[in-house]
């Protein structure tokens, strides 16, 4: 299948007038914009409502030899069969800074995303002339940046006098995607916590800690010890569905642990690198950025560098 047009460059004003225009007035889902950036930079600052393209090492390498399919750079599913159905137009593809397509190496993400959308959707694709870079600076206002928002998503407990906290517990649970929640078992036992960062279900990672409020949330308990002899990997695609059907549902997972250190933490790493196909150090710079105190233990570690192997060399 070709697209209906060549790909077509516009500018920042443009793309300003295409994320304003009223989706009632598209015959279509409307327009979807496709960042292409590193998996850290966006999740560091973003077009609003922007979706990102992932790549990584091992399929760079079988890129040389063979075709680009869109379901190697597209991690979400859903996201995916629209593109393909062309349920979305126009299609608007951004990279760092490129000012036009002409400077796109071949081996560039941003090349390899058109030539895919090119050969596998029938609709409108645009690129953004400048990148986000130029668009980011010029309408600040249409990017979302994490500097300007807190990974806490609740007020922190009010301290007693003479108790010192751990620092596993201060604080809230912290957000890594719009509806997964990472945090201790202390966190799971505040009713206050969870409403006030809109958490519907919990994932309790231990083979310790109660579930708090059965019948008022979901809940999956997985039992898993934190040493080194423990197999969490066998519990990574029970967590990973888990995970997507609260997704799915629309509502809000908190997937904790007793520390939220080690277990919950190889969990919600093991959900990242799946589900937008990046590597574990990718995700482990990512989580820690957020919850500074993770630390799963070098048996997790191994496991998950084991599945990191698995996931990046499916294609």
């Amino acid at each position: 299948m070709s697209s209906i047009s060549v790909t077509l460059e516009i500018t920042g004003n443009e793309l300003v007038h295409i994320l304003r225009t009223p989706c009632e007035q598209y015959t279509s889902d409307g327009c979807v914009v496709l960042d292409c950036r590193p998996f850290l930079d966006f999740t560091a600052s973003h077009v609003c409502e922007s979706r990102n393209v992932n790549w990584n090492s091992m399929l760079r390498r079988r890129s040389k030899s063979s075709v680009v399919a869109l379901e190697w750079l597209i991690p979400d599913k859903a996201l995916l069969s629209r593109l393909r159905s062309g349920r979305f137009s126009p299609v608007v593809v951004v990279d760092e800074r490129s000012r036009s397509l002409t400077e796109l190496k071949s081996e560039s993400v941003a090349q390899m995303l058109l030539t895919a959308l090119q050969n596998e959707v029938q609709t409108q694709i645009c690129f953004l002339q400048g990148g986000f870079e130029g668009f980011s600076e010029a309408f600040p206002e249409l990017c979302y940046n994490s500097s300007s928002s807190h990974f806490s998503t609740v007020e922190p407990e009010p301290t007693t006098p003479g108790r010192r906290t751990p620092a596993y517990d201060q604080d809230g649970p912290v957000e890594l995607l719009p509806f997964l929640f990472l945090g201790s078992a202390v966190h799971s036992s505040r009713r206050e916590t969870l409403t006030a960062a809109g958490i519907t279900a919990v994932l309790n990672v231990s083979s310790t800690c109660p579930n708090f409020y059965e019948g008022e949330f979901e809940y999956l308990r997985l039992t898993v010890e934190d040493t080194l002899a423990a197999d969490i990997r066998a519990c990574f695609h029970t967590a990973i569905s888990f995970i997507d059907s609260v997704k799915q549902s629309g509502g809000r997972v908190l997937v904790h642990c007793q520390a939220g250190i080690s277990r919950s933490a190889t969990i919600c790493l093991a959900y990242l690198m799946h589900t937008q196909r990046v590597r574990l150090d990718e995700a482990f710079d990512f989580v820690k950025q957020r919850r500074h105190v993770i630390s799963p233990n070098l048996a997790f570690m191994g496991q998950l560098l084991q599945f990191e192997t698995d996931i990046l060399c499916q294609g």
